[in-house]
């Protein structure tokens, strides 16, 4: 073992993490995410912001809340170009995880691993209260994952379930409050168990 010298400069090794904004529709998550990733651009860190080319409800070229907060992102049809996209960053946000492909997960451990710190942000569950793709494999690799809540339109109780309002068995539907609504356990079990 070498002694240390006071001579000697340490450099600290940057080191990466992954965190998860989980819950259903109308919990805040994107809030949370934009909210996350602004703060680290006040800090004058190196920022990449990623979504799913097929999410456009709102705006094609930024995330966008339910409460209209935004932030300029990249939208991408494939996990793998995040990875090409993200070099010399010190934090990338993706929103809308749900929609990836399942390869989102080896990605965000490979920037991860990198040193870089990874926010992500999706549905944890489905329509029919299902795990929903890539999230639960994202949830198991994350060092912190928070669960947000929406309030259910029928009862108040703090909602984690998207009920989906209209007829349509595709499992990717994007809607709004026209097509869903945040409900509790008991209320969505409810709705949706003969």
């Amino acid at each position: 073992m070498v002694p240390f010298s006071e001579n000697q400069h340490f450099t600290p090794q940057r080191t990466g993490s992954i965190e998860v904004i989980c819950g259903s529709m109308f919990s805040g998550k994107t809030e949370e995410l934009i909210r996350r990733l602004k703060r680290a651009q006040f800090a004058k860190q190196k920022v990449e912001i990623f979504k799913p080319a097929m999410e456009t409800r709102y705006s094609e070229e930024n995330i966008v809340s339910h409460d209209q907060n935004a932030i300029p992102c990249t939208p991408v049809e494939h996990s793998g170009n995040i990875l090409l996209l993200s070099s010399g960053r010190d934090v990338i946000g993706i929103d809308e995880a749900q929609f990836f492909d399942e390869g989102i997960s080896l990605i965000c451990n490979q920037l991860a691993n990198q040193g870089i710190r990874v926010i992500v942000a999706g549905l944890d569950m489905d329509y029919k209260g299902n795990p929903f793709g890539p999230m639960p494999a994202l949830c198991a690799i994350a060092d912190d994952v928070t669960k947000v809540h929406a309030i259910c339109v029928e009862c108040g109780q703090l909602a984690g379930y998207s009920h989906r309002l209209v007829h349509n068995e595709k499992l990717v539907l994007l809607g709004e409050r026209e097509e869903y609504q945040p409900l509790c356990r008991n209320c969505f079990k409810n709705k949706t168990i003969p």
